[in-house]
This record gives structure tokens, sequence and C-alpha cells, in this order.
């Protein structure tokens, strides 16, 4: 009898055991296919490649030596700063897309401990937008020196801080959108952390610029925007922090604000 009664209430435990159990490896591996599967994702990382590429173009075909004394690398990445607004957008696409669609909810009910979402979210979108701006970076630079070669700003990879400064520019892109990304699950809002991302990083540090104070001058040097500004250049950026100081800082500020955003995604309802 006791035998009987053991393997029943193993064959019912064999039963109503979860056939896949929610893993760290299996939630990135849905948010990996969630994020390829939509189009937007190809054109707006498209787009982001594009801006790079060509205006990498165009200073190469058009430089006629008036800017000699701007770092090859930064003339060279002047597409940046749109390639920027393109992946950040994506960032929080990535986050506040599911909110405005509503499958938020189905994900959450596969996820009911919500942060392993919120980590495989950032870690993917991390990986990718590095890769692309970091391979971007490369390509353009390589494209540009096919008109630059033969100018004041020749340069190779091998070049003593070339390769470090594409990376430090890819670095900063990306870090830059990892916070909003990170907005996005906070604001849950697309156009609301839009809003967010370039009225407060990208626009407040120019007002408050205005202000005629030496120590806003030096505290806006440590905002992001004006962090990442000083990434990407061979040569030392004039009134910025250090690279390595910048880089710190903009992990800093990713990292504050993406632990902001999952206090919030366990406090709140979906």
């Amino acid at each position: 009898m006791k035998a009987a009664t053991a393997t029943a209430t193993t064959a019912e435990a064999v039963t109503t055991a979860p056939a896949y159990k929610v893993t760290p490896a299996r939630v990135l591996r849905s948010e990996w296919h969630k994020l390829w599967s939509l189009r937007s994702t190809w054109i707006t990382l498209a787009l982001a490649s594009a801006f790079v590429l060509g205006v990498g173009i165009i200073m190469g075909v058009t430089y006629d030596g008036d800017d000699s004394d701007v770092d090859t690398v930064v003339f060279t990445l002047f597409g940046t700063q749109l390639s920027q607004v393109c992946i950040a957008f994506l960032g929080i696409l990535v986050t506040a897309g599911e909110y405005s669609t509503g499958l938020v909810r189905a994900t959450m009910t596969a996820v009911p401990r919500r942060l392993p979402v919120l980590w495989s979210k950032a870690a993917m979108f991390t990986a990718i937008a590095f890769t692309l701006a970091f391979v971007t970076n490369v390509i353009t630079f390589l494209v540009a020196q096919i008109w630059l070669g033969d100018t004041d700003k020749a340069l190779s990879l091998g070049d003593s801080g070339v390769l470090g400064a594409l990376a430090s520019s890819a670095a900063g892109i990306t870090l830059l959108s990892v916070i909003a990304l990170s907005l996005g699950a906070m604001l849950r809002s697309v156009p609301g952390a839009i809003g967010a991302f370039v009225g407060a990083v990208l626009v407040l540090p120019g007002v408050l610029g205005m202000l005629p104070f030496d120590a806003v001058e030096k505290a806006l040097r440590y905002f992001p925007a004006q962090a990442s500004s000083a990434l990407g250049s061979v040569t030392r950026v004039e009134n910025t922090v250090a690279p390595g100081t910048a880089l710190l800082t903009l992990t800093a500020w990713a990292a504050a604000i993406l632990t902001a955003a999952a206090l919030l995604l366990k406090r709140r309802d979906v």
C-alpha cells in the first residue's frame, strides 16, 4: 500500500513538474529572438551604421585642410552624433516598447522574478550596440583613409591610440544608449523616454553650461554626454576629463540608472 502511494505521488510530481525551467540563458535567448524578430531593429541599426559611414565618406572626400587641427578619428567619426540617436532610440524600444504593445504582461508571466528580463535586455543590447558601433567605426575609418591617406590626416589602424579611440567611441555610444534603455524601463513610455533622454542627457547640460559659474562648468564634465565627448579621440580633448575617467563616469551613470530601473521594476505592478 505504501509503495503504491509513493508511486502515485511520484507520478503526480512528474506530471505537474514544469516542462521547462526559467534560466538566465533561456531568458537571454528569448530576448534575443524578440529583438531580431522586429523590423524596426534592422532598420534602426542599418541607419545607425549608414549615418557614420556616409558622413565619414563625405568628410574624407571634401577635406581641404581647413580642419587640420581636428583629431583625425574625431573628424572621421562625426556621423556618430547621428548614430547615437538611432541606437539610443533602439534601447528605449527594447524596454518601453513592450509596455506600449502590452507584450510585457506575457513576458513577466513567463519570468515572474522580473529582474532576469531587465538584465538580459541590458546585456544583449550592450553587446549588440558595442559590436555594431565598433565595427562601423573601424570600417568608416578605413574607408575615409582612402581620401585622407595623402593628407595631414593620414593614419592607420596600427598607429598609436587609433584602435583605442575607435573602441572608446563605441563604448561611449553604447553606455549612453544603455542609459536610454534604462530610462525606457523606468518611464514605460517610448515618447516619455525619448523626451527624457534628449532633454536631460543631451539638452540640459548645454543649458546649464550657459551659467557663469566655474563650479558648474567643472561639474558638467562628469555629465553623461560630456563624458562621452572625451572618448573617441587619439589626442586629449580640451576641457574634458581624461578618457579613463570619462569611461568610468559613463559606466557609473549607466549602472546607477539601470539599478534605479531595476528597483522600480520590482516594486511596481506591470
